[in-house]
Order: structure tokens, then C-alpha cells, then sequence
């Protein structure tokens, strides 16, 4: 890997939410969520189809699969 794609690659995370590679966002224990992923989140209300894929996702911060 050439070392500006690494530099690059260093600056993005991986989204938990939509599986991108994001640079601005927030990180919750260790877990990446993008800033545009979070702005959707605190948006969508609970009777939203969306709500229960968020939840979801969220759950895989705290559940991380026993392997």
C-alpha cells in the first residue's frame, strides 16, 4: 500500500451503521459511527421502520459475537 493511501486509510474508520469508511463521525466504546449515520439515527423516531435496523446495529457495540 503506498504511504498516502495508508495516511488515508489511517484517517477513515469503518461505519458500524452503513459499512463505510467515514473520517468524521463518532466513536462509542470502540465502535465508528459517521457523523451522517448519527445525524439519521437522532432523527428517526421510534415508530419509524428504520428505528428497529438502527437498534440493530447499535447492538453490536455492546454484543460482540462469541467466537
Amino acid at each position: 500500500m503506498s504511504e498516502a493511501l495508508q495516511q488515508q486509510h489511517e484517517l477513515t474508520h469503518h461505519c458500524i451503521i452503513c459499512g463505510r469508511q467515514k473520517e468524521e463521525g463518532i466513536m462509542i466504546v470502540s465502535e465508528f459511527i459517521c457523523e451522517d449515520c448519527e445525524t439519521e439515527m437522532v432523527k428517526t423516531d421510534v415508530r419509524d421502520a428504520k428505528y428497529p435496523f438502527f437498534i440493530h446495529r447499535m447492538k453490536r457495540i455492546f454484543y460482540k459475537k462469541e467466537g
